[in-house]
């Protein structure tokens, strides 16, 4: 009877043994896939707003010219505040700049598409709703890209050129860009406020540090809180003009040399 004893419980202490390394071994699968998804998620994030690589279509990011070029480029808007204080700056210095413009801005603010095309800028296709522009379907990206184009071409512009919002894109966003028409633009060099804001020399000297040649110029200046863009934005033309370097249209930039993905 005490030999039965023994076995049973030599029996439920294997069995026991054995619950323990499946709970084991399922808790390290379940750690080892949430790690996984974790760092597939961070390295999907990056990729969708990498400045200079992306997984399918074309685009550039910057331009391999021999030419003391640069394509100047603002985002977002238009406002009448930014509009007002940036064609200020650029008829004073005699520079051409693209504007990226977002479409139900176009809408809430009517008449300032057209003033920038007047004064003799380049208008983009920023979206309709600036939203960004991953994980959606391609019936949305298709109505993002088109509302702006109407809006574009009633201001009298011809546009070529579409910036994704934020940056973002991954797959069906490229391809729903190329189907439109437009060609796909980044930029090599950024403005960054977050890092320098209150501080417009600062902001400048970071921007003038990092362009060279070719250069796509990326800033931010037509809202009421982009006050420190607007006061960079002549230190910006004037560094560019000590370093010889023209900033023009991102049209004219490409014209000049061959784009670099």
């Amino acid at each position: 009877m005490s030999r039965d004893n023994d076995s049973r419980e030599a029996k439920m202490a294997g069995g026991s043994i054995m619950t323990f390394k499946r709970w084991r071994t399922l808790g390290i699968a379940l750690l080892c896939a949430a790690t996984l998804a974790v760092v597939l998620a961070f390295g999907v994030n990056r990729l969708s707003k990498s400045r200079c690589f992306q997984l399918t279509g074309e685009f550039v990011c910057s331009v391999d010219t021999q030419e003391p070029l640069v394509a100047l480029t603002f985002d977002d808007g238009p406002t009448p505040e930014g509009v007002d204080a940036v064609l200020a700056i650029l008829e004073e210095h005699g520079a051409r700049a693209t504007f990226f413009l977002i479409g139900n801005r176009m809408e809430k603010f009517p008449g300032q598409a057209e003033r920038l095309l007047q004064a003799g800028h380049e208008l983009g296709n920023h979206s309709w709703s600036h939203q960004r522009n991953i994980g959606k379907s391609r019936a949305f990206y298709r109505e993002e890209i088109s509302g702006t184009h109407d809006a574009l071409e009633q201001a009298g512009a011809t546009p070529v050129w579409f910036r994704p919002p934020f940056g973002r894109r991954l797959i069906g966003l490229p391809q729903e860009v190329e189907r439109a028409g437009y060609r796909l633009a980044m930029w090599d060099v950024e403005d960054r406020p977050e890092d320098f804001d209150g501080d417009p020399q600062a902001f400048a000297d970071d921007i003038l540090d990092r362009v060279r040649p070719g250069s796509i110029i990326l800033m931010h200046p037509m809202y009421r809180h982009n006050q420190t863009a607007r006061d960079a934005l002549p230190m910006v033309l004037r560094g560019l003009e000590e370093r010889g370097l023209r900033p023009v249209t991102l049209s004219e930039l490409v014209a000049s040399g061959t784009s670099i993905p």
